[in-house]
């Protein structure tokens, strides 16, 4: 019989945690709730949370609401999203990761003292945590997702970097070095290492983890930033991980031959998926 073990660390983060807790408690209260994006990047929670209520919306819904009230997911969003809802009466719950709050505040300070400077900011193009970090500069903040990227920057004036809260940390250091050693004589150059250790203390884990089963199974929704770093971290170390969001991909994975099955997820992935994923494979290897 196939062994099947579910990852202790894998699982919503205290940011995303701290999010659901908020949307659950006003639908417990009022039965509806609008939420500014998906509130996390998974879509069988999602799914979960519509069920009892939740409106998702995006921004350009958002100018035309009024009177209602709507959560700010963890992610955070740009000051033009606050003042869009002090314009239209609309009542913010506002579930920003504290980690995502302080790297907004840091920012700002940062481009209110010198606007001058070049303020680099390590992460995904268009995601939401990016925006609402960009925004705190006026739309001023240069995004670099690698170090081709890093390569176009202009490093004759002073710069200031910092990350997207759940990227790379080794990546990080590569980008930080490569500044190091081509930024002009004269000019400054200071980073932050603004990635959440909650985050980052879990690729260590999860490659030891995955490095303990036959095959891996990484529960994770497609939209998610996170888990695609730390997929590819249980695929460097075991090359039999798969990335699934939901029980029923299981059915396209081969298990002849595997004894021991490793499920795993993001921070966005909710505990409940991951056993549903854990159930399935009980059943399934049962009737085949």
């Amino acid at each position: 019989m196939i062994q099947v073990e579910i990852d202790k660390s894998s699982g919503f983060c205290f940011g995303v945690t701290r999010t659901i807790t908020k949307a659950e408690e006003e639908l417990a209260a009022s039965g509806t709730l609008y939420c500014l994006g998906d509130i996390v990047h998974n879509s069988m929670e999602v799914d979960r949370l519509h069920r009892k209520g939740l409106i998702t919306i995006d921004h350009k819904q958002l100018k035309q609401l009024h009177d209602v009230k709507v959560l700010l997911r963890a992610h955070g969003e740009p000051p033009e999203t606050y003042e869009i809802a002090r314009e239209n009466n609309i009542e913010i719950i506002d579930a920003t990761c504290p980690v995502v709050l302080q790297l907004h505040k840091r920012i700002k300070k940062q481009y209110l003292n010198n606007p001058d400077a070049q303020i680099v900011i390590f992460g995904k193009n268009g995601h939401a945590e990016v925006l609402g970090l960009v925004g705190q500069t006026q739309g001023k903040a240069i995004v670099v997702e690698n170090i081709e990227d890093v390569k176009k920057l202009d490093l004759s004036c002073d710069t200031y970097l910092y990350s997207q809260t759940t990227k790379n940390l080794n990546e990080f250091h590569r980008i930080i070095e490569y500044i190091q050693e081509h930024i002009a004589p004269g000019a400054i150059f200071k980073s932050f290492d603004t990635i959440c250790r909650q985050v980052a203390n879990r690729m260590p884990h999860i490659a030891e983890f995955a490095s303990l089963h036959d095959l891996v199974l990484f529960v994770c929704g497609k939209k998610s930033s996170n888990g695609k770093v730390l997929f590819h971290e249980c695929l460097r170390v075991n090359p039999n991980s798969y990335l699934i969001d939901r029980p029923e991909d299981i059915q396209k994975i081969c298990l002849k031959d595997v004894h021991s099955i490793g499920i795993c997820g993001a921070t966005s992935t909710p505990k409940w998926l991951m056993e549903k994923c854990a159930d399935y494979v009980r059943l399934y290897t049962q009737d085949h």
